[in-house]
């Protein structure tokens, strides 16, 4: 993984939700191109901090074992344009797990409006033929991402959750 797109957990109720925020300012690289003048979060940015998010919820339900990749992405709707300087925040619900993966219902918000919707297919890799191709390293939850999860087995698993009238 390259960059975290996720700065921290509010909430996380292990096997069911998590709900992570961003915070997006005018120092990070892609917005000097995207777009000069009018500093838009592109929707691929969007979209992996979803997966994140929810990838981190789906991994969390087996220890991290699994090698959890996002797989498909039925559906993306962005309600508008999230722009620098914005908090995103990170709605992810599980809908169903299985062995082979977990569908996991997303929304993203800016100050309590819902700015996009998306849907996402997490597939477990083949134990057996992960491990041939890539090896015992968990490639997934690796590097700073491991920080991340360090993080969030501390302080936001135990919080108790926030209500939230979403």
């Amino acid at each position: 993984m390259r960059w975290i797109w996720i700065d921290r957990f509010e909430e996380f109720q292990s096997g069911k939700f998590a709900r992570a925020v961003k915070y997006t300012s005018m120092a990070e690289d892609h917005f000097a191109e995207h777009f000069p003048g009018y500093p838009v979060v592109p929707a691929a940015l969007i979209l992996e901090g979803m997966a994140q998010t929810g990838g981190i919820l789906v991994g969390e339900v087996n220890q991290f074992r699994e090698k959890v990749v996002l797989a498909k992405v039925p559906k993306a709707v962005f309600h508008r344009e999230m722009i620098a300087g914005e908090t995103l925040t990170y709605e992810a619900t599980i809908v169903h797990m299985r062995p082979e993966g977990a569908s996991v219902e997303g929304r993203v918000l800016v100050e309590g409006q819902v700015t996009a919707e998306i849907e996402i297919f997490f597939a477990h890799l083949d134990q057996n033929r992960s491990k041939a191709i890539f090896g015992d390293q968990n490639f997934v939850f690796g590097g700073e991402m491991k920080n991340l999860v360090a993080k969030l087995t501390g302080a936001a698993k135990t919080a108790t959750p926030a209500t939230s009238e979403t």
